[in-house]
């Protein structure tokens, strides 16, 4: 399937969070359904905004998964669950890290398919956190990049 990387707009948050809320519904069974309601419309109307926000389109599907970066770190990368083993969230995270300049990422740590793609990626635990950011009982393991070679050994401008 080809795929664009284009930064989102405003007009797309409502695609954007449906993404979101399929994604978390399928790889975060951690988390309380009360949470994902209250999470919902901080990340539309907040979230969204403090982020460079950027997202995998394929012709056919639309919106596939996007990435949020700010000041370094991956603050969001989602992907479809309808997409999920197709590399979208590697095509998310090498553009994170080689054209938005990541380095770094929180992870739930219950989230293990994330964590472990995230350290497959060159990433390594640095530190925990016992809450989320929004204080709930979500630990956070916060992940620092080796190197930009690790996000993709293949790459040349990772040399």
């Amino acid at each position: 399937m080809a795929v664009a990387m284009t930064r989102a707009s405003r007009d797309e948050y409502p695609e954007l969070i449906e993404v979101w809320e399929a994604s978390v519904r399928a790889t975060h069974d951690f988390v309380a359904e009360d949470d994902i309601r209250s999470f919902r419309p901080l990340i539309l109307g907040t979230y969204f905004g403090l982020v460079d926000l950027w997202c995998a389109r394929s012709e056919t599907d639309g919106i596939v998964g996007f990435v949020g970066v700010a000041e370094g770190k991956i603050e969001m990368l989602f992907v479809s669950p309808a997409h999920f083993g197709e590399g979208m969230g590697t095509l998310l995270l090498r553009h994170a890290v080689h054209s938005l300049g990541a380095t770094l990422v929180a992870v739930n740590e219950q989230n293990t398919g994330a964590v472990g793609f995230y350290e497959h990626h060159g990433f390594a635990t640095f530190d925990r956190s016992p809450l989320d950011g929004t204080g709930k009982p979500y630990p956070l393991l916060h992940m620092r990049l080796a190197s930009r070679r690790d996000a993709n050994p293949n790459d040349p401008e990772a040399r």
